[in-house]
């Protein structure tokens, strides 16, 4: 977790490039369907606003594409689609999406939720096989009447709307889950600082519209049938577009026994400001669920609709991507250090 990964390569940024066109999918299906642009709808109770966008971890590979979707005249959910795809594609990123770390068994399963400005949501948890869960959750949202949709289920759903399936254990992953099944014998993961990570996404389109996306493969050598907090809405993310938005990263069972993120935008609405709130949901969690030196790491981004933002969490080497006002810039976030051992 404190040492990132390298951004994309040339070739694997120029393959994505046609999605921001919105031109390329899974397959034609999708192309006719998912892949189409949504205009951002003006909100007549926003004032206008700078556009914006916050991502958990180095992700200007992804917020830079993300900000052209909005800049283009397309909504925020449009944007976090966009922006969540390319870390999902991405084989050196192996907490996201294709490459990710798998299971204690050695399957890579996936967890992704996203939601509108309007309210609605859509997630997929445990999915296997397709390497955009993030698009398939957009479809759960619209294409059904349901809000999740799980495993094998899920699955199938994505099939039948047109996505294919692909071998989602790259030779790297399988090499590092070889040998961490070797040294453990099999036994249960523990949760540390380094076997979990996420992106989440908040976006702000040119209308005040705001949308979030969060997608993960989970925390490393789960136990199978793990799901994390990453695709529950109000936990892993929340929005309302009436306050802001909030995502979480890290430990996901300390986020979902405390619906984190909702918790934040929540604090947002009563008035205390992204940072504030952050600051809130992580001292939350720690009276309630940490002791000195614990080595669990639990982080969250905000933003509101004035396009103020804030990050904070309980260790150190938290980071995040703020593009705003044609700056695309990483930021460490300030952070409780309930470890002394953290530098």
């Amino acid at each position: 977790m404190l040492n990132r990964r390298s951004f994309f390569n040339h070739s694997l940024t120029a393959s994505l490039a046609a999605f921001l066109g919105f031109t390329q999918c899974e397959s034609p299906a999708q192309t006719e369907n998912t892949a189409a642009a949504t205009p951002s709808k003006s909100n007549p109770n926003s004032k206008a606003v700078t556009p914006a966008i916050i991502a958990t971890w180095p992700h200007k590979e992804a917020t830079g594409p993300a900000m052209d979707v909005i800049q283009e005249g397309r909504s925020a959910l449009d944007a976090v689609e966009a922006c969540a795809r390319i870390v999902e594609a991405d084989p050196m990123d192996q907490s996201v999406g294709y490459g990710g770390l798998p299971d204690a068994a050695g399957n890579v399963t996936l967890d992704a939720c996203i939601m509108s400005a309007d309210g609605k949501a859509g997630a997929v948890t445990y999915l296997q096989h397709i390497k955009h869960p993030i698009s398939v959750a957009r479809k759960v949202m619209e294409e059904t009447i349901h809000v999740m949709l799980s495993g094998e289920g899920a699955l199938q759903f994505a099939l039948e709307q047109g996505f294919e399936k692909e071998d989602m254990l790259t030779p790297k992953a399988k090499e590092k889950w070889e040998k961490w099944k070797a040294e453990n014998k099999g036994a249960p993961a523990k949760a540390n600082i380094d076997q979990h990570d996420t992106i989440g996404v908040l976006a702000i389109d040119k209308d005040g519209n705001m949308s979030g996306a969060c997608t993960t493969s989970g925390m490393a050598y789960k136990v199978p049938g793990r799901v994390g907090d990453s695709p529950i809405i109000g936990a892993g993310l929340y929005v309302d577009n009436e306050v802001g938005g909030a995502c979480a990263t890290g430990v996901g069972e300390l986020v979902m026994t405390t619906l984190g993120s909702f918790l934040v935008v929540e604090l947002m609405r009563q008035g205390k400001t992204p940072q504030e709130a952050c600051e809130a949901a992580v001292q939350r969690i720690a009276d309630r669920h940490l002791k000195e030196g614990d080595d669990l790491q639990v982080g969250f981004i905000a933003m509101n609709k004035k396009g103020e933002h804030g990050a904070y969490s309980i260790l150190n080497g938290f980071s995040y991507t703020l593009h705003q006002d044609d700056q695309n810039e990483i930021h460490e976030a300030t952070f409780m250090m309930m470890n002394p051992n953290q530098e």
